[in-house]
């Protein structure tokens, strides 16, 4: 069980959009450019997105990608249902034939119980998060990155 790159690129593509959607509609071309992920592969995704009415697109000069509900609305596991990435630990894909179609009492496989479980938690962590919460970690993050920098700036001009 791992999340895809798809999962992951999709993720952090709406990171990207959510964080910079406040100056306007935001292209993919840039979000290819700054999380280096392929353009085409982002056309992929944001069509499932824009499918599953989580970003709207705006046409036309100056155009690109909204939000279509606000980040804080919007979860993880929203994003990752959405651009079609299973989450799913279990061997048989949920269908519960974990031994195969042809195995003689049809039952599930010994740890199917755990896995299904798993997978519950696994969809209720996802569905805890939002993108609001991506974002603010973010910012977090820059803030406190840029608080370091001008701290060893100050240390570096001060010093003899």
């Amino acid at each position: 069980m791992r999340l895809t790159t798809k999962g992951r690129f999709a993720v952090t593509a709406m990171i990207d959009l959510a964080l910079r959607q406040d100056k306007g509609p935001v292209t993919l071309a840039a979000i290819s450019q700054r999380q280096d992920i392929s353009l085409s592969y982002l056309e992929q995704l944001f069509g499932k997105l824009r499918r599953h009415e989580i970003v709207e697109s705006v046409r036309g000069p100056g155009g690109g990608y909204n939000l279509a509900r606000k980040a804080q609305h919007v979860t993880v596991a929203d994003i990752i249902i959405a651009v079609d990435e299973p989450l799913d630990a279990t061997q048989c894909g949920g269908k519960g034939n974990c031994h195969g179609s042809d195995h003689a009492n049809g039952l599930h496989c010994m740890t199917h119980d755990l896995w299904a479980t798993l997978n519950a938690k696994m969809v209720d962590y996802l569905d805890s998060v939002s993108l609001q919460d991506l974002v603010n970690q973010q910012k977090q993050k820059t803030s406190e990155n840029q608080v370091v920098v001008m701290h060893s700036q100050h240390v570096s001009h001060t010093a003899p």
